[in-house]
């Protein structure tokens, strides 16, 4: 079994911001593995899929990106499953917009989501895709570029990025 875990805004207002990059390559996946978000448990909307025999659960954490780690401590303990079966999809400033990273570990960096999950599971140890939003124009505040609405123009290319990383979270799940 392993637990994807999108991270976002669970508010319809945040749905094309740039802070909600992980709940929509979730959703992405989702929609590659032909299943839908439909039922609420862990404080998170939650899928099922199935990859070769194993069970995948797909969730969107509801308890807003700052207290991911609620969620995520939740979905691995109701589903008995280790550290190193959840994969953690999420946006990154310090990648440039619309590159993929992945990793198999490491700090949470500029991220309050992933130091809220670090620290609520007490390990850096399981894989996660960081989809690059890059830096935020000069003069903007941080806070006000992740929870912008991702520019119409840049949509296509978004959306080729979301594609990518569902097919690097379908890599992750069949190399394990």
């Amino acid at each position: 079994m392993k637990i994807v875990v999108g991270l976002g805004n669970c508010e319809a207002r945040y749905a094309h911001t740039h802070h909600n990059m992980g709940f929509l390559a979730v959703e992405c996946l989702a929609s590659k593995l032909n299943v839908k978000f439909k039922t609420k448990e862990c404080e998170s909307l939650v899928a099922k899929a199935y990859i070769g025999g194993d069970t995948i659960v797909l969730a969107e954490p509801q308890t807003y990106m700052n207290l991911s780690g609620v969620a995520v401590k939740q979905l691995l303990a109701k589903y008995k499953c280790d550290i190193s079966d959840l994969i953690v999809v999420y946006d990154d400033i310090d990648i440039p917009r619309y590159s993929l990273r992945v990793r198999q570990s490491g700090s949470a960096g500029t991220h309050n989501g992933m130091r809220n999950i670090i620290e609520l599971i007490k390990s850096e140890q399981f894989p996660r895709v960081r989809v690059g939003i890059g830096k935020p124009p000069e003069g903007m505040p941080l806070v006000d570029f992740v929870l912008c609405e991702v520019p119409k123009s840049d949509r296509e290319q978004m959306a080729k990025t979301l594609e990518a990383a569902a097919d690097e979270i379908i890599k992750l799940i069949c190399s394990k």
